[in-house]
């Protein structure tokens, strides 16, 4: 039973689903495949068997991966109501990965509403290759690429939209499908809704500007790290792109599209939000206010690996944004540390404390940073 008030199909989001197959190895099998020990690159046809060995691997675990999805399990595990979040992005109908994917999608409480192909590429996945402290993963996109807006067609995805109150979307997805994201963007700006995106990459900022500008006018809360905004900076003839507050303010003081006449007459507000590794999270408002918020330093033994911290930052703000919490007008004196959340993850599945603390220190930075968002 729920204890925090959210509502069945509260958040969704839309991304590239991916399903990570992660064990131990060692240095032999990473030389077999001339492997680094911890790196990230895209499979290429000479590591078609790792994936098949993985499966074939009984202590093989399998996690939701891809960076919304990612984002949307956090948000679940913390708004605890069965399907408050939902998930769209793109399967094949027809193999293992993708059923044990939306199992595991559903065992975390969230709705898997894929798009189910039948003659696509396979389901995407990962190799997490867990060597020591080091990880080296071997992404297979498959059929993550292949979302098409057809999907919202379908009265039943299209009323998963209409039930959502708050979206979300890792820039990645403009790589995929941006007819989708501009539909459901549209649908939020006349509906009176909240939009939140991720800059993700570097290279969205570099290669996928039209799409990210033409979105951009329809987002209400915008996450990205410091070299994502400083990319962005340069890309956009910004002065002092290193500098993370005037990009944030310069993200926060773009254009907004107005609501549509009849609706919510209220004027609208970007939030801004990047964060630094260990250094401060800065946040940025549309009227030219910023704030930064300290960061809680990990001894060196406590950190398992900082990616996938972005996300899980991202989740955690989502559950507090979508909670709401009227009267929260004071700042919580607490900071946060970042953790690898699907390493954290496979840990927690065998000691059961990784995944509780990351937690813990998810709500700490998401009640600072939410509390202030919520200050006039």
């Amino acid at each position: 039973m729920s204890t925090t008030g959210a509502r069945e199909g509260l958040v969704l989001g839309m991304g590239n689903p991916l399903l990570d197959l992660a064990n131990t190895i060692d240095a032999a099998y990473l030389a077999k495949y001339n492997l680094k020990p911890n790196d990230a690159i895209l499979a290429g046809p000479e590591h078609a068997q790792i994936f098949d060995d993985l499966i074939g691997r009984p202590d093989t675990q399998y996690i939701p991966g891809g960076a919304t999805q990612n984002a949307i399990r956090v948000a679940q595990w913390l708004l605890r109501t069965p399907k408050a979040t939902s998930m769209f992005g793109c399967v094949r109908l027809d193999d293992d990965i993708g059923k044990r994917l939306r199992d595991c999608m559903e065992t975390a409480g969230v709705r898997p509403a894929y798009q189910c192909l039948p003659n696509s590429e396979p389901t995407g996945r990962c190799a997490v290759l867990i060597s020591g402290e080091d990880r080296s993963l071997v992404t297979q996109l498959g059929s993550a690429g292949q979302f098409t807006e057809a999907h919202l067609d379908d009265p039943t995805n299209w009323a998963i939209v209409e039930a959502a109150q708050f979206y979300y979307v890792a820039g990645f997805f403009l790589t995929v499908c941006p007819p989708a994201l501009m539909r459901i963007a549209e649908h939020s700006l006349a509906a009176g809704k909240t939009l939140m995106m991720n800059l993700s990459a570097p290279f969205i900022c570099q290669f996928f500007k039209e799409p990210l500008l033409a979105a951009m006018p329809y987002v209400d809360v915008l996450f990205g790290n410091e070299t994502e905004a400083e990319t962005y900076a340069k890309e956009a003839g910004l002065p002092n792109p290193s500098d993370a507050r005037s990009v944030a303010v310069a993200l926060a003081a773009m254009p907004l599209k107005p609501r549509p006449s009849g609706g919510d007459s209220a004027p609208r507000s970007r939030l801004v939000l990047i964060t630094q590794g260990k250094g401060p999270v800065v946040a940025a408002r549309s009227d030219g206010s910023v704030t930064e918020f300290p960061v809680r330093q990990l001894a060196p033994h406590e950190l398992v690996d900082t990616n996938g911290a972005g996300d899980a930052f991202a989740g955690g703000f989502i559950a507090q944004y979508a909670l709401g919490k009227p009267g929260v007008h004071r700042l919580r004196n607490q900071g946060c540390a970042l953790h690898y959340w699907p390493v954290q993850l496979h840990n927690a599945q065998r000691s059961g404390q990784g995944y509780w603390l990351l937690m813990r220190l998810m709500y700490c930075l998401t009640d600072y940073l939410f509390a202030w968002a919520l200050m006039d």
